[in-house]
């Protein structure tokens, strides 16, 4: 989505794992922001300069404008969800794009069948890193995604699904305790295995496309992935506070119709 010999602004880069991507193999001048020392002290080999801004303080793109002026393309993965305001880091975020310019953004997605198994379980499974990394303070399903852009003026030209099932993620322990009949029931959403949602994304007035996430189709994952993900996720250690005990239905002739009322009369209760 970015391509080779672009002016990149890699907000959140971390210890570099794109950046050097970026500007090593595709050729590109990146420019990097990130908060953690330890992270910049990794990143700085691979980009050109990098600064170490708070995104809560929304003065943070000012310093980056009068320094850098704007850029072909400025990317925040796996970022947005960090922050308090995740619609004003956006708005910076495009107020940095030159007259040809892309936001590109790399979210987490709330609605994996995973997440809600964990939830019908009554946990929600805080961990160190994944869908639920325990420094998420911001949640976002397809729509608040589409919502995101659509409130600042931008529009999708180009979106990809990272696609995982429950056996292929941090929560498949969880995942496996559930009855059949709950697992049919929650992954009856048809974006109900989307992990991640990559979009690259313009400003409105000069759009060739305005891609709506909930038309989009869900590819399955090849072979390789999949065995791949099952086996890295299934060898990780079980949370050491972890409790086993279940709180799923235990008639099994409850239909999946019936789970959503049960699920309902849960929240309502």
């Amino acid at each position: 989505m970015v391509g080779s010999g672009k002016k990149v602004l890699e907000i959140g880069a971390g210890p570099g794992s794109i950046t050097k991507h970026l500007s090593g193999t595709l050729g590109c001048d990146v420019v990097a922001v990130e908060i953690d020392p330890s992270a910049l002290e990794r990143l700085a080999p691979f980009a050109r300069r990098t600064y170490a801004l708070n995104l809560n303080d929304e003065s943070w793109s000012d310093q980056i404008r009068a320094d850098e002026g704007t850029f072909d393309v400025v990317i925040a993965a796996d970022v947005l969800e960090h922050v308090y305001d995740p619609w004003a880091v956006l708005r910076g975020m495009k107020t940095l794009l030159n007259e040809a310019g892309a936001v590109i953004l790399s979210i987490p997605h709330v609605g994996h069948a995973a997440i809600a198994g964990c939830l019908f379980d009554e946990d929600f499974e805080y961990r160190p890193w994944g869908l639920l990394d325990r420094t998420h303070i911001r949640f976002f399903g397809l729509k608040n995604i589409q919502h995101l852009y659509n409130s600042q003026g931008l529009s999708i030209e180009h979106s990809e699904f990272v696609v995982r099932t429950p056996e292929m993620t941090e929560f498949v322990r969880r995942w496996n305790r559930l009855p059949r009949k709950v697992q049919e029931a929650l992954e009856s959403n048809r974006f109900s295995h989307v992990y991640q949602v990559v979009s690259r994304a313009v400003p409105e007035s000069r759009a060739k496309l305005n891609l709506r996430l909930m038309d989009l189709d869900v590819p399955a994952p090849d072979d390789r992935t999949v065995r791949y993900w099952k086996k890295t996720m299934s060898s990780i250690p079980s949370l050491e506070d972890e409790d086993t005990s279940s709180s799923s239905i235990k008639n099994s002739n409850v239909s999946i119709g019936n789970l959503f009322k049960l699920m309902q009369s849960r929240r309502r209760g």
